[in-house]
């Protein structure tokens, strides 16, 4: 399928008192797309945001909009709105007068005897603009409150209606969901999938979380230090990560080291399994990446690889287990409860073992060591009370 290109960055260089934020950065945003930029803090993601509403202006590189280089149009000038985490309302306005305020500040040209004049808007239109803006996000009949007396989810729904009141081709979303609790953020996430949806606004959004982006998105962008690491869809990003980095950040991951004696056949742990990989050199070095939800608990008679449970977790639907497997801690997700101290079977499906090439990141993930030594500490009376609790001393001040 053919899909219009909206937004283009090419070679986008930045950096801040000497410090690389983004490096030679490229990216395709495409028409009436639901983009993420997801990553950790520092990764370059809200930067690359603020390049696209041109509140930032790249050492190198071009932005292009429509196919329009845009590196020195100012951000009023862009087809581009933006929600930030903090709304930017007007309090001493009601929610009808916050939504309206772009409205009433805009010019359109109209001709009037002859000649092209810039007139307002009349208010006609705007009262059934704002009408419909407020039908779309689910507040209608809250027209005449004041923006405090709102909810923060109502907050943010009046931030979005005011962002996409004019029109723009483009809505950038600077982790707006990050100040709402947990129900309200996955209930606000649904909403703005449904709006862009309803508009077809290609929304441009930024988030550390990686459940929204899943969530969310048609594309996500997975970025680190500056670079993008990989792009694709949710379930591409999840299932078929690229590196090391993109496997622990998207999710929980056990990434081993491994080689490839050939194709559907990796080594690991000390033993050779089957796989549904190839493509790899004969003997290479590689990368194995095993969820934690794919691996079955059985006997350890029955087991590929057998270990000792170091620490198990009950987090509701399922148990959280770690399992010592010659050194290395795995952490197994799964319904059925095996006891600390016990020794396990686990099965893995060949499907369920993904092989990727060696980086940059490689060996710095994957190893659930910290999660058993965490466990231990937390039930350590030492550790927790002090040792002059312990030993009868003395409360501190």
């Amino acid at each position: 399928m053919n899909r219009t290109v909206l937004i283009e960055l090419r070679g986008i260089s930045k950096s801040f008192d000497g410090e690389v934020i983004l490096e030679n950065l490229d990216l395709v945003i495409h028409d009436k797309e639901f983009i993420t930029l997801l990553g950790p803090s520092g990764c370059g993601k809200t930067t690359t945001l603020r390049m696209i509403g041109g509140f930032e202006t790249p050492d190198t590189g071009d932005v292009f909009f429509d196919g329009k280089r845009i590196n020195d149009v100012p951000p009023h000038l862009r087809q581009v709105n933006t929600v930030f985490q903090k709304y930017a309302l007007f309090p001493n306005l009601n929610v009808f007068d916050n939504v309206a305020f772009g409205l009433r500040l805009k010019r359109v040209p109209t001709e009037v005897d002859g000649k092209i004049r810039q007139k307002k808007i009349p208010k006609e239109e705007i009262t059934r603009r704002v009408t419909e803006m407020l039908a779309m996000v689910n507040l209608s009949g809250f027209e005449k409150r004041r923006v405090g007396t709102l909810s923060g989810g109502q907050q943010q729904r009046v931030a979005i209606a005011r962002a996409l009141i004019n029109q723009p081709k483009v809505l950038l979303l600077d982790e707006p969901l990050g100040a709402l609790d947990l129900k309200l953020r996955k209930d606000m996430q649904n909403e703005l999938k449904s709006i862009q949806h309803k508009t077809g606004i290609t929304f441009i959004y930024v988030t550390h979380d990686q459940e929204e982006a899943l969530s969310m998105s048609d594309t996500v962008v997975v970025m680190a230090d500056g670079k993008i690491q990989q792009i694709g869809s949710p379930v591409d990003i999840y299932n078929e990560p690229e590196n090391a980095f993109v496997a622990d950040f998207i999710g929980e991951s056990n990434i081993l080291d491994g080689s490839m004696p050939c194709d559907r056949k990796a080594t690991f742990a000390g033993h050779t399994f089957e796989c549904v990989d190839g493509g790899f050199a004969a003997g290479e070095k590689v990368d194995v990446v095993i969820r934690p939800e794919d691996i079955d608990i059985v006997p350890k008679e029955r087991g590929m690889l057998c270990g000792k449970v170091t620490a198990v977790t009950f987090k509701g639907d399922y148990y959280e287990i770690i399992v010592d497997v010659q050194g290395f801690k795995w952490m197994i997700e799964t319904s059925d409860y095996a006891a600390p101290d016990s020794t396990i079977g686990l099965y893995i499906e060949p499907d369920a073992i993904h092989v990727m090439k060696k980086s940059v990141y490689s060996g710095k993930f994957g190893d659930y060591s910290t999660f058993s030594d965490e466990a231990e500490e937390m039930s350590d009376p030492d550790i927790i009370l002090g040792e002059e609790d312990t030993n009868g001393g003395d409360e501190k001040e």
